[in-house]
């Protein structure tokens, strides 16, 4: 798993941990300093806040445990898969298009970011230079040819 995923995981479950063991607290009791809690606006959204950042502590804990197990080594060196660029040939359109396979957190098929789990990567996965991919969309079916592959291999072995 790249280092600015774990690193960005890290630095959320950090901030979080520290808002519900120290800025919550705070904002609890003085909303419980107010009286009746039933009709107290300011406790109920500091109790929902609390709910939620303790789900997303849980989901960011579990995210980053399973992108640990992540073994670098079970990648291949030649076939599309997590970390690999590739440039494709849009055949009904003509175009030439560059995706890279991400985690979903980081995925923004705007910039050409997409995961293995979009129907493009799905259709991309395990793929080589030159071939053809189709792929289901809404839309119809979508004609690519794989032109260029580049693997996360080839980045850190010229990084």
């Amino acid at each position: 798993m790249s280092d600015a995923l774990r690193k960005k995981l890290e630095e959320e479950i950090r901030a979080l941990d520290y808002e519900l063991k120290n800025e919550l607290p705070i904002e609890l009791k003085k909303a419980v300093a107010h009286g009746d809690l039933s009709e107290n606006a300011e406790y109920t959204a500091a109790r929902e806040r609390q709910d939620y950042v303790r789900a997303r502590l849980a989901q960011l804990s579990k995210r980053l445990s399973d992108i640990s197990l992540l073994n670098f080594n079970n990648i291949p060196r030649d076939r599309v898969a997590f970390g690999s660029t590739v440039l494709l040939y849009d055949v009904e359109k003509g175009t030439e298009i560059v995706y890279k396979i991400v985690t979903t957190e980081d995925a923004d098929a705007p910039k050409g970011l997409i995961s293995s789990s979009s129907p493009i990567g799905k259709s991309l996965m395990g793929k080589q230079a030159g071939d053809m991919i189709t792929v289901q969309t809404p839309s119809g079916k979508k004609e690519f040819e794989l032109l260029k592959l580049t693997t996360i291999h080839d980045v850190s072995d010229a990084g």
